[in-house]
């Protein structure tokens, strides 16, 4: 249990903290200093770190045994109103996170293929830290493109949105993510009491993320 909790601890401590630090530095390339002047402009893990999303949660989903792994970091402050251009400005901030997830699912690919060759007992955890980053950031992507707000896909949707649309979306910043959780984990709960097999999460974040890794490790390899 200890050995395999190790194999997540740096995968989910880059993956959401590195995510978060590409909103600020794509917010501050579009004009808004505000992470900056927050202390958050920085790829230092510890700057980032949520104590119940980046600890507690994926702890406890390792604990439980939970066929999936989440977690999330402290939102990095961004200033939308200051953004120059706005709509892109919000589309450039809103990608940035998802990007970087990309991006470090990417090297932990390029690593795998060219991992070099140490000690039996090294090389397993090397590989298994990297196979779990490729699918934990390949996951995060996929999940906070998802195009309902306050994720990253959502901002998206509403910046690209016309007036009316955009300002209801604005609305469900608040009540967007106890939605989304009803969704993706309630209402299957709910369903499956029932005997009806509704694996939302799966068809929405798991089997595109799949889709994904695929897609790279082809690429790549």
């Amino acid at each position: 249990m200890i050995v395999s909790a190790t194999t997540w601890v740096l995968p989910v401590l880059f993956a959401v903290t590195f995510h978060e630090a590409g909103h600020g530095f794509a917010a501050k390339a579009f004009g808004d200093d505000t992470a900056q002047r927050a202390g958050r402009l920085s790829l230092n893990p510890i700057r980032h770190i949520d104590p119940v999303g980046t600890i507690v949660i994926p702890g406890l989903l390792l604990l439980t045994g939970a066929p999936f792994l989440f977690g999330y970091a402290k939102p990095v402050p961004v200033a939308f109103y200051r953004l120059s251009p706005q709509r892109i400005g919000i589309i450039g901030v809103a990608i940035a996170g998802p990007a970087i997830n990309i991006v470090l699912a990417i090297l932990s690919i390029m690593l795998l293929a060219w991992l070099p060759s140490f000690s039996p007992v090294v090389n397993d955890w090397l590989g298994r830290t990297l196979q779990n980053s490729v699918a934990l950031n390949c996951v995060l992507a996929v999940f906070n493109m998802l195009p309902i707000p306050p994720l990253d896909g959502g901002r998206v949707l509403t910046a690209i949105s016309p007036a009316p649309m955009a300002r209801v979306l604005m609305r469900m910043e608040k009540t967007g993510m106890i939605l989304l959780i009803a969704l993706i984990f309630l209402l299957p709960y709910v369903t499956a009491q029932l005997g009806i097999d509704l694996p939302i999460f799966r068809w929405l974040v798991i089997e595109p993320a799949s889709a994904l890794i695929n897609f790279l490790a082809n690429i790549i390899t």
